[in-house]
């Protein structure tokens, strides 16, 4: 899988009363750092660490699939030609049956099959992966009763709240100075993604020039739903200055767009 290039963290403060006390969790997996924060009953027991391990364990296997590092995943061997989408297992098929929707909606800016140097097009789809697979992974925390969770893979974030408990306060990094924060969004329920080149550099291309955007630094967005933040942050960074446009066009979704300039839209929520 790819490093990180999220630009979003929970920014809980010092523990009080509309911050209850919250325990953290890190690890390094699929290429990038894996934190959880979980607040509420099960913060600390023996609960919280089996449902810590199951969703090690499920990035693990995700890696295993989809690493475009790893010689013996299933996607290695399906970009290679030694197997069909239909060999491979159901996950590797709905995740290109994401990116395909993916494509057709942005218009071709985003895909998972990106234009190499030499012209030609490879099979890497980290743009739908990382979201999804986080998505998936935090079914593992459902089952932690009273308890809040924020889950985080480099940066992109989905979190959990119990009614009656205050949100999770996000915080949206400025892409020119990472460690200054442009605004802090309360998210109850939801997921937030960001994708720009704060942390990675220029890895970003729009799929139908195989050329970094322009007029864009840096795209997050909230939607109910990781796997749909992520894809769509990406795309939305893919079309460059007709992002926040595009953005506007997409249902449940709200969004803050860094032009190159360093100025921002905000995109209120279809």
């Amino acid at each position: 899988m790819t490093a990180p290039a999220g630009a979003a963290r929970d920014t809980a403060g010092p523990d009080t009363a509309a911050a209850p006390e919250t325990a953290r969790y890190v690890e390094h997996v699929m290429g990038m750092p894996i934190s959880l924060a979980l607040r509420g009953r099960h913060r600390r027991d023996a609960a919280a660490h089996r449902a810590w391990d199951a969703v090690l364990a499920q990035l693990r296997h995700v890696d295993r699939v989809f690493s475009t590092y790893r010689d013996d995943s299933w996607v290695s061997r399906l970009r290679r030609g030694e197997v069909t989408p239909t060999d491979c297992p159901a996950e590797v098929r709905e995740v290109l049956a994401l990116g395909a929707t993916a494509e057709r909606d942005s218009g071709g800016a985003f895909s998972v099959y990106l234009p190499g140097p030499d012209g030609r097009r490879r099979l890497d789809p980290s743009g739908v992966v990382k979201g999804w697979a986080v998505e998936r992974a935090a079914a593992a925390l459902a089952g932690l009763d009273d308890t809040d969770f924020c889950l985080s893979a480099g940066g992109d974030l989905t979190c959990h709240t119990d009614p009656g408990r205050p949100p999770w306060r996000i915080g949206i990094e400025d892409p020119a100075d990472p460690a200054r924060v442009l605004a802090v969004v309360p998210v109850v329920t939801g997921a937030v993604a960001t994708s720009g080149t704060a942390h990675r550099g220029a890895h970003l291309v729009d799929a139908r020039t195989g050329r970094p955007p322009t007029g864009v630094r840096s795209v997050t967005v909230l939607a109910p739903r990781l796997t749909d933040a992520d894809i769509d942050a990406t795309a939305a960074y893919a079309l460059g200055a007709d992002a926040a446009e595009w953005l506007a066009t997409r249902p449940g979704r709200t969004a803050l767009v860094v032009r190159a300039d360093g100025s921002t839209t905000t995109v209120p929520a279809g």
